[in-house]
């Protein structure tokens, strides 16, 4: 693809509180991410965040809405607090609007936590409670060499945020990395999609206000959270992921 690149973001939440005031909506939390990761790619004279992306948000929970696929080039499935494998509405329209890009080779495919899952069901393959229980804050996640060749690192760290997992590959997906609680973190098909179940997206401050509203809800014990705290200041990588999903979007 040649920019510039019109990217239609799904937004499967709404942010937390703190997030919403300083954001809006997760729309412009990716805004951000991909901006950066676009003058991360260090070539202003085809890409950057004041050249070649083209970004529309679209709520995809309470409004229902859906892009023209021949008005895009690409579709970013966001993160979620709700589950991927339930049968709700929205859900089910969501995993069949993802069939659809699915079953056609132009229009190319991004996903990211709950968007990585939606895209494995969508793929056929089996979502649910990951048996490792949840990942939270900074953790590093394990590279296969093809994930090396496209986050241009031996190794990433990203913010996670899940206790669901895609429990294995669709056919012909190649492995992008996993973790000792999540083997599936990511999944890649040259010209037609890339995936992370980690979050690229988040910062420490979302992270926290995350943490701290799930620990007040009972959600994580004491212990989770403080471990999270602890973590969650650490060194992510999620500008280098957010440079690999536009690098992934430019391949011929």
């Amino acid at each position: 693809m040649k920019p510039p690149l019109r990217i239609a973001i799904l937004e499967c939440d709404t942010p937390l509180d703190q997030t919403r005031a300083k954001y809006g909506g997760y729309g412009n939390v990716f805004k951000a991410l991909l901006e950066a990761g676009a003058d991360a790619l260090r070539q202003p004279d085809l890409i950057s965040s004041k050249k070649g992306l083209r970004l529309s948000n679209f709520d995809v929970v309470n409004e229902q809405k859906y892009p023209e696929l021949d008005q895009i080039d690409a579709v970013l499935l966001t993160g979620s607090r709700h589950n991927s494998f339930d049968d709700t509405p929205w859900i089910l329209k969501l995993v069949e609007f993802t069939k659809k890009l699915l079953q056609q080779d132009r229009v190319r495919i991004i996903g990211v936590c709950f968007g990585h899952q939606i895209l494995g069901r969508a793929a056929g393959v089996k979502v649910g409670r990951s048996e490792g229980g949840w990942e939270v804050s900074v953790l590093p996640v394990e590279l296969t060499e093809k994930g090396k060749e496209l986050f241009k690192q031996d190794t990433i760290n990203l913010h996670q945020m899940h206790r669901d997992a895609v429990y294995e590959y669709p056919e012909g997906v190649e492995k992008l990395g996993g973790s000792p609680r999540c083997l599936v973190q990511g999944m890649y098909k040259k010209a037609r999609f890339i995936s992370v179940q980690g979050h690229p997206e988040f910062t420490q401050q979302i992270v926290t206000e995350l943490v701290n509203t799930r620990h007040s809800q009972g959600i994580f014990s004491d212990e989770q959270a403080q471990d999270a705290l602890n973590r969650v200041r650490n060194h992510d990588d999620g500008v280098a992921v957010a440079a690999a999903f536009l690098r992934f979007l430019l391949e011929d």
